[in-house]
């Protein structure tokens, strides 16, 4: 058997040529519309619920696509049963799963906004009177000065202040006033 050498092609300076030997060309599928010279690198269904694919590129996939009736020739009854069901996550694309989780339902507050909340012990939907009141309320209980040599206390006491602070903030980039 014999002994494995080492290629010629490591490392710099290369050694072997840069030009491939015995290189063919490339087949590439041209697009099916008439007269195109571009690559049909892009399907296209020849009908609903077709197997059978049209090779296009990029401009005339576009052009395809533009007047795609998706739903042609259903009654509107099918329309929006198979509407529903690729909403409902029938179909490979969907939303993902944890972005229920993020925050707010209506997307109007920040993730920081939403802890900030929690540790004022307030609703997410509490006015700027509530905030206030909640925060001097809280401020007041766990201050420094009331609660001397608690560490539990100081450390809530700046929670307080962080979360309100964040509430604060955010309210003025929103151009209102706690």
């Amino acid at each position: 058997m014999a002994k494995p050498t080492r290629s010629d092609d490591w490392g710099f300076p290369r050694w072997r040529p840069y030009g491939a030997k015995g290189r063919s060309a490339a087949r590439v599928r041209l697009c099916d519309r008439e007269g195109c010279d571009e690559a049909g690198d892009r399907p296209a269904p020849k009908a609903p619920n077709s197997p059978e694919r049209w090779m296009f590129c990029l401009a005339h996939a576009a052009e395809y696509n533009k007047g795609w009736d998706y739903f042609a020739g259903l009654t509107p009854e099918e329309a929006a049963r198979r509407a529903a069901e690729e909403e409902s996550g029938a179909s490979a694309y969907r939303k993902s799963a944890h972005y229920q989780w993020a925050g707010p339902g209506d997307g109007s507050r920040s993730r920081d906004e939403m802890r900030a909340f929690d540790a004022l012990e307030i609703d997410a939907e509490a006015d700027a009177k509530e905030i206030k009141a909640a925060y001097r309320k809280l401020a007041k209980q766990f201050h420094p000065d009331v609660n001397r040599d608690d560490l539990e206390a100081a450390k809530r006491f700046q929670q307080v202040q962080a979360a309100y602070d964040v509430l604060r903030k955010a309210a003025e980039r929103r151009g209102e006033a706690i």
